[in-house]
């Protein structure tokens, strides 16, 4: 024995088999890579409570209720289309070469503000943690008592000599802020809540306001512009000796969906301008609010200005404030932290057998060269038998 060196022994030579591990040790690790690719850091837009849904790793938010969008898009692309297709070379023939290019730029317009309306985070609300909707029940329950009462629905303010209610949302377990409401179609609170518009798919608050109201505008420019463009040509076919049934036979379309349109489109323009002006949400001006619809006397909108130039100026042209909900954030890492520490102690006990069985194996090598009666079984044969 004492003639035996280890470093003289090739294992390849040994006619002991390598040491292959069972199916269940491969399923195992087949299985531990599946929980690492599933312990992966999320970003907090794929648990968000909220009925969204996000696109583009969280970069795109819409309602998800957003069938109408489609419907939107399709109306503002096959008017156009029709537009630049059967009008426009007549009028560019008889009139003037910058017809296109209005009406190429107010599509534009139309298009990208109406996908900034759609896309853009209106002004959600992050919902309060366990441990701040249990703080505001402490403050508001401070008399010791430890029977669980309900949050009052109302707390009062003052903003501008005027006394402003927040009410109190059970979903999001909070008071809400100033002009919040909570939609009931997402699922949230926003701020400075406008209304939620199905024909954009997305509600409209504090950071898409402007936007929508630009989108309303634009469109209203670029619809009147079209119905006045296609009834200039009815008017020169007409007036060509043809007839108007055969006038109205070049471009029917857009002349009804135009007509039918404009109307409302232009009547929403001016709606939204006179609550830009006043500086009040579409919310507020159907409750009531600030008119005394609701009840209460001697009320005055606290937030406006009292200026129409001032008013405008801070709905469409403040700073654009910051997402709230930071959708493209990372969940804390505690639960992958230990799945990372579980994956590190796996190799090592794996590592530790194989050191296992290869001693083993050149121990019994050395006692083949030694002695030529039967071979006692190496101490870590229990070990090395799982192996086999």
């Amino acid at each position: 024995m004492k003639n035996c060196e280890y470093q003289q022994i090739d294992p390849q030579a040994l006619s002991t088999p390598t040491p292959t591990p069972p199916p269940h040790a491969a399923a195992a690790e087949s299985g531990n890579e599946q929980d690492k690719k599933a312990k992966r850091p999320r970003r907090k837009w794929e648990v968000f409570p909220g009925k969204n849904r996000f696109y583009c790793d969280g970069r795109i938010i819409v309602a998800r209720q957003s069938g109408v969008l489609p419907l939107t898009l399709g109306l503002i692309l096959v008017t156009s289309g029709l537009f630049f297709i059967f009008d426009c070379p007549f009028l560019v023939k008889h009139l003037t070469g910058c017809i296109p290019v209005i009406g190429g730029v107010l599509f534009v317009f139309v298009v990208i503000t109406l996908l900034q309306t759609s896309f853009t985070d209106p002004g959600i609300l992050p919902r309060a943690t366990p441990d701040e909707a249990a703080d505001i029940e402490k403050q508001i329950d401070n008399t010791g008592n430890t029977t669980y009462r309900p949050p009052p629905r109302t707390k009062e303010v003052l903003i501008n000599q005027q006394v402003v209610k927040l009410k109190y949302c059970f979903t999001c377990k909070m008071f809400r802020p100033p002009r919040t409401s909570h939609c009931s179609l997402c699922d949230n609170c926003v701020e400075r809540f406008d209304h939620h518009c199905p024909w954009v798919g997305n509600c409209v608050g504090k950071r898409n306001y402007r936007f929508f109201y630009t989108f309303i505008v634009s469109l209203s420019f670029l619809t009147a512009f079209i119905f006045g463009c296609v009834t200039t040509h009815l008017a020169l076919r007409a007036q060509g000796g043809k007839g108007l049934v055969f006038a109205l036979q070049e471009s029917p379309v857009e002349l009804v969906i135009c007509f039918f349109s404009v109307w409302s489109i232009l009547g929403l323009s001016g709606f939204h301008t006179y609550l830009v002006a006043s500086n009040l949400t579409t919310n507020e001006d159907i409750k009531g609010s600030w008119s005394g619809k609701s009840g209460a006397e001697d009320t005055t909108n606290p937030y406006s200005h009292r200026n129409i130039f001032i008013n405008c100026c801070s709905v469409l042209c403040g700073p654009m404030p910051p997402s709230l909900i930071d959708r493209r954030g990372f969940l804390p890492t505690e639960e992958s932290a230990q799945t990372s520490s579980a994956e590190v102690e796996t190799p090592s006990l794996a590592a530790k057998n194989e050191i296992n069985v290869v001693g083993g194996s050149s121990q019994l090598a050395c006692g083949l060269q030694d002695s030529p009666s039967p071979v006692p079984a190496p101490p870590n044969s229990h070990q090395n038998s799982s192996f086999a």
